[in-house]
């Protein structure tokens, strides 16, 4: 017993649902249900069957919850199994492709795909800056076109100016 504590004392401190846990909220869910059970023989009232079948529901959700969390564990588990045996035979083809590569029948050229299809990175850097920047703009500054009036006031102010003085008048 002192080790089941133990146990749920430092289960606590352990992310995901722990066997310990898991006991521990089942067994107290049940006695909730045994008392729901004891108050609803002594006082017959319905509030306590209301109360167990909302107790119920909690209880097996979060049963649920654990085994969908346990599900889950066990496919990461296995993607990464799987992800480990592509990268060691990944790894084994490109060991076997560079001792082909070594080998003394290479003889050294160039074969399909080689570097005449692939353009310089200085046309590619002067593309994109000839096409980041407007033709007439050598240097200098041009002025954003306004939007609104020619004097650029937008604020409510100036507007409740001008209907103060088409009253006045």
């Amino acid at each position: 017993m002192a080790t089941f504590i133990t146990d749920l004392f430092t289960s606590i401190f352990t992310p995901g649902p722990t066997h310990s846990l898991l006991v521990a909220t089942n067994a107290s869910f049940a006695a909730l249900q045994l008392v729901f059970l004891v108050l609803l023989i002594l006082t017959y009232s319905i509030h306590f069957v209301i109360l167990s079948a909302l107790c119920g529901g909690l209880w097996w959700s979060i049963n649920w919850f654990a085994a969908e969390l346990e599900t889950a564990k066990r496919i990461e588990k296995e993607k990464e199994k799987k992800k480990e045996g592509e990268k060691r035979a990944e790894q084994s083809d490109t060991d076997e492709r560079s001792t082909r590569e070594k080998s003394p029948e290479d003889s050294g050229a160039e074969t399909e795909g080689g570097d005449d299809d692939r353009v310089p990175a200085e046309q590619i850097r002067r593309v994109n800056t000839a096409t980041l920047q407007p033709e007439d703009a050598e240097g200098e500054m041009r002025k954003r076109r306004s939007l609104g009036s020619s004097t650029g006031d937008i604020s409510t102010d100036s507007e409740w100016d001008k209907v103060e003085q088409q009253s006045d008048t």
